[in-house]
């Protein structure tokens, strides 16, 4: 199993861009077309097919490890988020920088009864 980019000449036999899934029949000896960035494995259809099943395996044995990270690193960031908002709000003073109180702040009237 080789690997090849787009433009390389190639011989006769099975090429198989992974990122994509296009099989390429190659008859006589040509050049691979794709973009800039294809890649090709030189590989037989029979190996490609024993190969799908162990891949599928990998796929189904990570998925649960996948979404027990992603539920993890969720938990972690609302924690996180929690203990810093809390901690920022018993570190404000109620001092707004943005906005100036030239008068004064307004006082709230009271209605005489």
């Amino acid at each position: 199993m080789l690997t090849y980019k787009s433009g390389h000449k190639v011989g006769k036999g099975t090429y198989w861009d992974l990122s994509t899934g296009h099989r390429i029949d190659v008859e006589e000896e040509c050049a691979l077309t794709g973009g800039p960035s294809a890649t090709y494995l030189r590989m037989p259809a029979g190996m490609m097919l024993l190969v799908g099943p162990v891949i599928g395996l990998l796929y189904v044995l990570c998925v649960p490890i996948i979404g027990i990270a992603t539920i993890a690193a969720l938990a972690t960031g609302k924690a996180a988020n929690g203990v810093l908002s809390l901690i920022g709000k018993s570190l404000s003073f109620g001092w707004r920088p943005k906005e100036a109180y030239l008068s004064g702040k307004k006082k709230n009237k009271k209605s005489a009864p």
